[in-house]
């Protein structure tokens, strides 16, 4: 038993960073991301016994990470506030380009409906096959394609001067 709760505690540590990461991209929100994560390594942490025995715990981690962020969707949402500014980071380096660049993009990912914001997390971001990308979101793989391609075609028209540059390809 001890050994089990070592080796969760080690997937956990390692873990983790690309989990949140993942959640984050697809809730918009850093807390919202860290309880999305947290969710999913209870439920993880449940199962260890099973993935243990031939199991893949990081997929089955983000399995059940996508599975609970379609059943907040669905969910009726409470309107949020967020007030006041994040500082702004004094370390030297001329991030301004590139910070505009990815907060540009972030807004129009947080505009995208939520299935289509999914849709391109799990195939660019994840790198999903359509196939399993569409599995996670529990859609037919025509359905996946449609919201990647509104939610590609929403990013180019919010984002004129990205798309020229070649990132929404």
């Amino acid at each position: 038993m001890e050994q089990d709760e070592q080796d969760f505690e080690a997937f956990y540590r390692a873990r983790t960073p690309a989990l949140l990461r993942t959640a984050y991209l697809l809730t918009g929100d850093r807390h919202l991301a860290e309880d999305l994560v947290q969710d999913a390594l209870a439920r993880t942490h449940r199962a260890w016994r099973k993935l243990r025995d031939g199991g893949n715990p990081e997929a089955y981690a983000r399995q059940v990470m996508y599975h609970l962020q379609v059943s907040r969707w669905r969910r009726k949402r409470v309107a949020e506030s967020l007030p006041g500014d994040l500082p702004e980071r004094r370390d030297g380096r001329d991030q301004a380009g590139d910070a505009a660049s990815r907060l540009a993009l972030r807004q129009a990912l947080l505009t995208l409906p939520t299935r289509q914001r999914a849709a391109l997390v799990l195939r660019y971001f994840e790198d999903y096959s359509e196939a399993d990308a569409a599995e996670l979101l529990g859609c037919r793989i025509g359905t996946l394609k449609s919201h990647t391609s509104r939610g590609l075609a929403a990013l180019r028209k919010a984002l004129p001067d990205l798309a020229t540059e070649g990132m929404f390809r």
